[in-house]
């Protein structure tokens, strides 16, 4: 009687042949995976199956050749399946930002997904703990300093969001696998496409997400790896350059690239006008402790005890994520609904149940 074997676990392209076959021959001859090759590459190192040094070679040649929008989304498509996903009965904006932190302006985010909560707009945000490269202040550390409790499970995050209008959700909890690949990504010393990937996990699968970019080009790629998903969906994605890669609008000339049901446009606001006329310097805190003076102006904001440029700041933070789901028509129309959650004592409100769950 013949032994029954096991069925194969992968396909044909371990780590250490992409790399000697496809993205590892140089920067200049380096080609672009197909979307299997790329998938397969996920699954493996979701796996844990690569040795280290193939996998941390294989992360650096991707960055080195830049992944195109179809193997992130590949990337992006595999983490799905690891991830754990609640969806609340509201439906939230997803704000994407970067995992690994800020380290020296104010992170404004916390305060601007509250004010817009009081204004009636749904925010989610999620982050892990001292994310590698930089493993700075995040999310979750503004929001521990707050008050607010953040090792939640995806079901307690998703009754966060539907109770106070502001919901958190921990990367340990609904992308475990993603998590367990921490030591490694600490030994690189460098960001790889997890960094990009992970700020488009999508927890609470909402129907708008809001993001960031240095360039342009890179608001597109985010687009087009939406666009290239099976996993996601997604109606509107509107994107902004942000202050250190974080989802915090910059001041001054900014780009925004703004995409809805395939059509994509893109567009140079002068932040100025809206209230932030001021520069990048005045909104840097303590570097020895962004997350706790964070939270220091998002209480005193929401308090409506501050009137200066961090308040300015928060306010229109706080309009582009009521913008993005479509609650306001228009940046303008958006500000003063969220100048009006502060004046109303509704952004306070929405601070307390938080830190009442």
């Amino acid at each position: 009687m013949a032994q029954a074997t096991e069925p194969a676990e992968f396909g044909e392209w371990p780590l250490k042949r992409l790399m000697t076959e496809v993205v590892g021959t140089g920067v200049k001859s380096a080609e672009d995976m197909t979307r299997e090759q790329a998938t397969e590459a996920m699954e493996r190192i979701l796996a844990g199956e690569p040795d280290p040094t193939t996998l941390g070679a294989f992360w650096l040649a991707n960055r080195w050749k830049h992944n195109n929008a179809e193997e992130l989304a590949a990337y992006a498509d595999v983490i799905a399946e690891d991830v754990v996903y609640a969806e609340p009965d509201a439906d939230p904006v997803d704000c994407g930002a970067n995992y690994d932190g800020k380290g020296d302006t104010a992170i404004l985010g916390a305060a601007a997904g509250i004010v817009a909560a009081g204004a009636g707009t749904p925010v989610v945000v999620h982050s892990g703990d001292r994310v590698p490269t930089q493993k700075q202040d995040a999310y979750k550390h503004v929001l521990d300093e707050l008050g607010i409790r953040t090792e939640l499970v995806p079901n307690e995050s998703a009754d966060m969001v539907d109770e106070t209008g502001f919901g958190f959700y921990y990367q340990p909890e609904f992308a475990p696998r993603v998590h367990a690949l921490w030591d490694r990504r600490d030994q690189m010393g460098v960001r790889t496409f997890v960094n990009t990937v992970e700020t488009i996990a999508n927890p609470a699968k909402a129907d708008v997400h809001l993001g960031s970019f240095y360039h342009l080009a890179f608001a597109k790629k985010i687009v087009e790896t939406f666009e290239n998903m099976d996993s996601q969906s997604p109606h509107r994605v509107v994107m902004f350059q942000g202050m250190e890669g974080y989802d915090d609008i910059r001041p001054g000339y900014t780009k925004v690239g703004e995409w809805t049901d395939g059509d994509f446009r893109d567009y140079e606001i002068e932040t100025p006008e809206y209230g932030m006329d001021f520069e990048y310097e005045d909104l840097e805190v303590d570097p020895d402790d962004v997350a706790g003076d964070s939270a220091d102006l998002t209480a005193e904001i929401i308090a409506g005890e501050r009137e200066d440029h961090f308040a300015d700041a928060v306010a229109l933070n706080a309009a582009f994520r009521i913008y993005a789901r479509e609650d306001a028509e228009t940046l303008d129309e958006g500000l003063e609904m969220a100048r009006e959650s502060i004046d109303s004592g509704a952004a306070a409100a929405v601070l307390e149940d938080l830190r009442d769950f």
